[in-house]
């Protein structure tokens, strides 16, 4: 197929995944339904893509490489009155998932170089959104997933985890993309939590409060949090100020936050 000749751009971040037994697992872990609203970040060269379109009324896609652009809609003309795959040309960075009808399901095999920025705008939709499965390197999806005090735990795994239901699903191994990357990689289920189980209320302060904590992660809270809670307040909290930010669960940090918002002297 032409496809094969098409060479991994470094600046996108791209290693295309082959291994069909892999994406025929990836494919039963999503459950796409006939009549979902689903969105894939980075087709590539179509390897969920195409499983998924046998399934599916509509996919909608977003693509920044203009040649697989070229590619997609060559297959699939998007001058047909109705046509079965929507093509979004541009960066799925600054893609505004408000233009699509929820509820949405995304899917994608997210370039490891920009992760996590990815992960953090697509959590701004998350009222919008019923699920999300995602590829990434496995050292994320351990960060994203990760108990605290444990060594994985930070910022990460509380900024998803106040908002999110997360689990590992798949591991998956190198060999199974073109050009093969340097690291494993792994699928991991997001589902937003219904708001009655947020417990966070005004999140630009949680945000501050968990970037001060991890800011330096070998210093304690006393001295971290410090423009936040003095002495007394961490007594009258029940919070330790000699532990570390990664010794917080996300109910601790909430906590932190609904006081500090609730004095108003953030």
């Amino acid at each position: 197929m032409v496809y094969k000749m098409h060479k991994a751009k470094k600046k996108f971040g791209q290693n295309f995944l082959v291994d069909e037994r892999i994406i025929a697992d990836i494919i039963g872990v999503i459950r796409p339904e006939e009549d979902d609203n689903l969105v894939e970040i980075g087709p590539g060269l179509g390897a969920m893509t195409r499983p998924l379109l046998k399934k599916l009324k509509h996919l909608h896609v977003v693509e920044i490489d203009r040649d697989i652009i070229a590619r997609l809609e060559a297959d699939y003309p998007q001058d047909r009155p109705d046509p079965k795959l929507i093509i979004h040309a541009g960066d799925a960075l600054k893609f505004d998932l408000a233009t699509l009808a929820a509820p949405l399901r995304i899917v994608g095999n997210l370039p490891y170089n920009i992760s996590s920025p990815l992960l953090f705008h697509f959590a701004a939709y998350a009222e919008r959104i019923t699920d999300m499965h995602f590829m990434l390197q496995n050292e994320v999806v351990e960060r994203m997933v990760a108990d605290h005090s444990t060594p994985a735990y930070g910022r990460l795994s509380v900024m998803l985890q106040y908002r999110f239901f997360m689990e590992k699903l798949l591991d998956v191994p190198p060999e199974s993309f073109r050009p093969a990357p340097k690291v494993d990689s792994a699928i991991v289920r997001m589902i937003p939590l219904p708001a009655s189980e947020i417990q966070v209320k005004n999140e630009v302060l949680f945000a501050q409060i968990v970037s001060a904590a991890f800011g330096q992660r070998r210093k304690t809270l006393r001295n971290t949090l410090r423009s936040f809670l003095n002495e007394t307040e961490f007594e009258q909290l029940g919070i330790n100020p000699q532990l570390r930010a990664e010794n917080l669960s996300v109910a601790e940090f909430a906590r932190i936050a609904a006081y500090v918002d609730g004095r108003g002297t953030a």
